[in-house]
């Protein structure tokens, strides 16, 4: 008679049992405590009493820099957590429901082109109404500022690889009976990891872009600081303090460098195992943290533990919901299931819409002429002449550039580095730099918005690009290199259908980040100088700083008007090319 195996069927006592202690699991643990240390002390200090006269003014001084940068990466990475969690739930929904995905994929357009600024005139006052006098409503609000400019990326490119999917492998998971969570956990996970590490890494940067924004509201009336390193750049902008400006982007950059160097490089080599292909490749990227972490005995027990009862508990749930639900052939109790839940999550959304639609109509009516929506579609539609030139611009420099690095993992460990500095810069910073540039030039602002913009969203083009020809397998590259296909032969043949999938999420991406950064790329100003393109963008800045309701509401229906436009008949067909014709099998 077989023995029964325990639910959980890997013990504590492993952990401890005939373990040998290194200098490995030593580190491990001081990283383990300090960081439990440093996020206690953080999450103490966003819980304090709060007034609307408290942190108007921010303590300049140089010392204050380190605690002010601790403040800014402690909430990216709070930020950077929830759009994870957001990203597996919902892009993986948007992937297996047809129904779900009708919805969410143009939500997910419309909400990353909505700006950040947005965001904050509709949440700040809600934020706050939650924990009144408390500093925790307004540190929510400036974390959901920071998710908003995270997630939609992420989401977006784990959806898209999913979708992607190589139909041999989906036939081997209907060959096996996998259940739902094996066939997450081992095949379209798996697949989707470079992917969504990489995106992982852009949205991270799009979050550093916008850290003066979220940390330094102002809108309707109110001026909101929090502590960070966001607000002390924008202090030390409104008063001109250019070496306080200088020493903080050295911190930010410092801080880049570390993040990267502690936390992305180790995961970008993890991510590597995943990778597709029959043989070894050639070059495999290194991490001395990573190589600690999975030489560390400790380590490696624990999260085989951790890793071990999960899948153990899903397993069971799963085998038990196959058995409760499909014994006796029960299909159609499961099929009136899902018809009820998608019954149930189109009333939500419809209402939801309704009344979004009814809230924003009877704000505006009677307030807004039509003259005024006339001048709002003209000024949409220069900025939507700027996105698609930028589009097309970082697609022929940073293609090229994207392949070279991909093909080559020591000059990603330099590249990478280097690309979320430039992604993570806020366009702010450039600001006394630019301005005077184009006014010592005679550089008309409609024109220049256009560099500006681009300093903020050509990264997700290049980050996309360097994930596809990253995920290319090396058995594929050796046959290339066999077959000598070289110049436009090796591009048709490989190249193009490796990284098509990549580039339509990283132009869809970076238009949506395109229309989000129009807010700050064509309204720059640096002390009494100011230089305004025409556009939405800068519509939407001066409305929000007036505390023009009106004119918010107005500006942001044009710009989900355009954004929907665009998703229909641009960016749907290519994500539908992409999945039919152009990848690897």
């Amino acid at each position: 008679m077989q023995k029964r195996q325990p639910f959980f069927n890997f013990s504590l006592y492993v952990l401890i049992d005939e373990f040998d202690f290194t200098w490995r699991d030593l580190v491990a643990i001081m990283m383990f405590i300090s960081s439990l240390w440093l996020g206690i002390n953080l999450i103490r200090d966003m819980d304090v009493p709060y007034s609307t006269t408290t942190f108007q003014n921010l303590d300049l001084s140089y010392s204050r820099i380190p605690y002010y940068m601790m403040r800014s990466t402690f909430r990216m990475f709070l930020a950077y957590g929830a759009s994870l969690l957001f990203t597996t739930t919902i892009g993986y929904w948007a992937y297996r429901s047809k129904r779900a995905r009708a919805f969410i994929i143009p939500i997910v357009d419309i909400l990353q082109s909505v700006p950040v600024l947005g965001f904050l005139s509709i949440t700040v006052t809600g934020f706050m109404s939650f924990f009144p006098h408390n500093l925790l409503g307004v540190e929510l609000a400036s974390l959901f500022a920071i998710f908003t400019g995270q997630v939609w990326n992420m989401t977006l490119g784990f959806y898209h690889s999913l979708i992607t999917l190589p139909n041999d492998l989906k036939e081997v998971s209907r060959v096996y009976k996998l259940n739902p969570w094996q066939r997450f956990t081992r095949l379209e996970l798996p697949n989707s990891t470079i992917s969504l590490v990489w995106n992982s890494m852009m949205s991270f940067g799009g979050g550093w872009f916008f850290v003066v924004q979220s940390e330094m509201i102002t809108v309707l009336g109110k001026n909101i600081k929090l502590p960070g390193i966001g607000s002390y750049m924008g202090m030390a902008l409104e008063k001109g303090d250019s070496r306080a400006a200088l020493y903080a982007v050295l911190a930010m950059v410092t801080t880049i460098v570390l993040i990267d160097l502690l936390f992305w490089k180790p995961i970008t080599v993890w991510s590597m195992k995943f990778k597709n292909e029959q043989v070894d490749s050639s070059e495999n990227p290194k991490s001395l943290i990573f190589e600690i972490l999975n030489k560390s005995k400790l380590v490696n027990r624990i999260v085989n533990f951790i890793m071990s009862s999960i899948d153990t508990f899903f397993n069971w749930f799963f085998n038990l919901g196959a058995v409760v639900f499909y014994k006796n052939n029960r299909k159609t109790r499961v099929t009136k299931n899902n018809k009820i839940l998608d019954f149930v999550f189109y009333l939500l959304v419809i209402i939801l819409i309704f009344y979004v639609t009814w809230f924003a109509f009877s704000e505006i009516k009677n307030k807004i002429s039509f003259p005024d929506i006339l001048l709002v579609l003209k000024l949409g539609t220069y900025t939507m002449l700027r996105v698609f030139l930028m589009v097309i611009v970082s697609t022929v420099i940073w293609t090229p550039i994207g392949v070279w690095v991909g093909f080559r993992p020591n000059a990603a460990r330099i590249v990478r580095p280097m690309a979320q500095i430039g992604a993570s810069f806020p366009i702010n910073m450039t600001f006394p730099i630019v301005v005077g540039f184009f006014i010592s030039h005679n550089v008309d602002m409609n024109w220049g918005s256009i560099f500006l913009l681009s300093l903020g969203a050509q990264w997700y083009v290049l980050f996309n690009i360097i994930a596809g020809a990253s995920s290319i397998p090396g058995d594929m590259k050796e046959c290339a290199r066999i077959f000598k296909l070289k110049g436009i032969k090796l591009w048709s043949k490989m190249i193009i259908p490796a990284i098509f999938p990549y580039w339509v999420t990283g132009a869809c991406t970076a238009a949506g980040g395109a229309w989000n950064a129009s807010i700050v790329a064509e309204y720059a100003s640096f002390g009494k100088q100011k230089l305004i393109a025409q556009g939405l963008g800068s519509y939407i800045s001066q409305a929000t700083s007036d505390g023009n309701w009106n004119g918010i509401f107005l500006s942001i229906v044009t710009m989900s008007v355009f954004v929907v436009f665009i998703n229909r008949f641009v960016w749907r067909n290519l994500y539908k090319l992409s999945a039919e014709k152009f990848h690897l099998e």
